[in-house]
């Protein structure tokens, strides 16, 4: 057993790196002990690596022109996309984070399972349809459908980046601290293995292979968490009335838990972080970047149907999975510390110990295997939104404005994930030992105050110029780290000031709106002629946006 505990103190203790949600309670990552390693696990992980190397060659064999690496030639179905998405989106780190605020909070725990989850019907009616209808293989594509290349793609490709590189920290530390403990080794060597296989997945496979990598993790991750929560509901004869009466009964804060406030009090705080969940997802960039994957906007509306149910589900796991470790674990001593108060590894154990309670040593193996999966479809996913960034936006439309070739600009992006993996493994190296769960709360806040409002507005209004969207994405991209340097997060918990410059621990509820503001001014004070040409190009947008005429690939499907 002391193998397994000291498993599941590592998996709480990594999905502190990868989950905003966490931010609230982490402390620093740290080091995990080099231990024996967990045979189950390393054998079920040999075996999906072993797969999804296949498919790889598969996916390599069949990716011969930019648009089957970008956007795996248009080819993915609906369910496909949607299965993919969300696998993309589902994250180990989500399993086990929002089981831990579930386990903690009761009721409350869910607010970040619906602050995400409230983020798809914004993609579904607002986004997917006209990004399949304007763009090719980037979001940077519509946003700057009328509007001057340069600039907007510059602009474009940097949030992008920004968004990616942050997320990847957090991935990177948390898979590499995994295969450090799975096998025994170095932490430099974990981080450089973890590494080495996203990078072929991108460089080799392109994104058929990484859909199929996402696909493949999320059907492992639905499993799994399908499983503990029948298992829990076993126990009380699929009565959640009993489940919850018994929770209520077994846990400190009693009948606290199942009403809200008891973990996030501040209204304004609960505004500012459902604001960076929700339209944060909608300014992923590799999330937004699936939606070129299907043959038309119909397949893309599908994508986000399928998706938000598959999502839908799996919190609904999560919080089923939280009341039954209330029940099954918290009053165990078998998963207590030596005080017997809190569970060992803190609440972010909670999922991982209840794995075992139902499961035994082979389905906690199994859950491990799975986690790591996750990680390493969510880097593949980043790692083919940034290259695509680099090679797509700057190469090809910025430095050569158009004139370079299929060939060239596909080898670029295989370059660029080359690059991006490098430069994921070296940054895994240096915040090996920091807190860098603000890190993901960082990229929400970012892609909602940079991305969101551009795309949004590029779309939706006429009015909107190259000057107003360039200066706008950018004060809304500097207002949210600026801020999130300034909050508690960081000023405090990183610092180790005594007090936060800006009280919020998310900074959307001003760093959006001020970006907003922003590009509407900017754009308004514009009377320059290219702003009245760029005006007058929204008509021709809008048809094509609506209709999908003259979209890509529309000829073919």
């Amino acid at each position: 057993m002391r193998q397994h505990s000291l498993f599941g103190t590592f998996i709480g203790t990594a999905a502190l790196t990868l989950l905003p949600t966490l931010a609230l309670a982490a402390g620093d990552v740290g080091q995990t002990q080099q231990q024996a390693t967990n045979w189950h696990a390393i054998l079920m992980f040999v075996a999906f690596v072993g797969l999804t190397l296949g498919i790889t060659y598969w996916a390599a064999k069949h990716t011969r022109t930019a648009s089957d690496f970008y956007a795996a030639g248009g080819g993915i179905t609906g369910f496909q996309n949607g299965l993919a998405i969300a696998g993309d989106y589902m994250s180990a780190a989500s399993f086990l984070g929002i089981s831990a605020l579930v386990y903690g909070s009761g009721f409350d725990g869910l607010i970040y399972s619906v602050g995400w989850l409230v983020g798809w019907p914004i993609i579904l009616f607002l986004v997917a349809e006209r990004l399949r209808n304007l763009g090719k293989y980037t979001f940077a594509d519509v946003a700057s459908y009328r509007l001057q290349q340069t600039p907007v793609r510059t602009f474009a490709a940097t949030g992008s980046l920004v968004v990616v590189i942050f997320y990847l920290i957090g991935q990177m530390v948390g898979a590499g601290q995994l295969i450090k403990l799975l096998f025994g080794l170095d932490y430099l060597y974990a981080v450089i293995i973890v590494g080495i296989l996203m990078i072929i997945y991108v460089t080799f496979g392109g994104m058929k292979a990484t859909t199929w990598v996402q696909i493949i993790k999320a059907c492992l991750l639905l499993a799994g968490a399908t499983f503990i929560a029948l298992a829990v509901l076993v126990k009380f004869n699929f009565s959640f009335e009993a489940l919850f009466a018994k929770a209520v009964e077994v846990h400190p804060k009693h009948g606290a838990i199942m009403g809200p406030g008891t973990l996030v009090a501040n209204p304004v705080e609960a505004i500012s972080l459902a604001m960076a969940l929700m339209f944060g997802t909608a300014g992923l960039p590799h999330i937004l970047m699936r939606f070129f994957t299907v043959p038309d906007a119909k397949a893309a509306r599908k994508s986000v149907f399928y998706a938000t149910s598959f999502i839908g589900y799996f919190y609904i796991l999560t919080f089923i999975i939280g009341f039954g470790a209330i029940v099954l674990v918290g009053g165990h001593p078998e998963y207590l510390d030596a005080a017997g108060k809190a569970l060992r590894g803190g609440n972010n154990m909670a999922a991982v110990h209840l794995a075992h309670a139902v499961g035994g040593d082979l389905f906690l193996g199994f859950i491990s295997a799975v986690a790591f999966a996750t990680i390493l479809a969510v880097v593949s996913g980043l790692t083919l939104a940034g290259a695509s960034a680099i090679s797509h936006d700057l190469y090809a439309n910025v430095f050569f404005r158009g004139r370079t070739n299929e060939q060239h600009e596909v080898l670029v992006s295989k370059a660029a994930s080359l690059g991006l993996g490098v430069i994921a493994v070296i940054l895994g190296i240096i915040f090996e030992k920091q807190n860098v769960a603000y890190m993901v709360g960082l990229t929400f806040a970012i892609a909602a105050s940079t991305n969101f409002p551009v795309l949004v507005m590029s779309m939706f209004w006429r009015g909107l110029t190259t000057r107003g969207a360039v200066t706008g994405g950018f004060i809304g991209l500097a207002a949210a780290v600026i801020l999130t340097v300034l909050g508690p997060t960081v000023w405090v918990d990183v610092l180790k000031y005594p007090e936060a410059v800006f009280p919020l621990k998310y900074p959307a509820i001003f760093s959006m709106p001020l970006a907003f503001v922003a590009t509407w001014f900017f754009s308004v004070i514009d009377k320059s002629p290219q702003a009245k040409r760029e005006q007058e190009a929204f008509e021709a947008q809008l048809i094509r946006s609506e209709t999908g005429l003259g979209a890509e690939g529309a000829s073919a499907h």
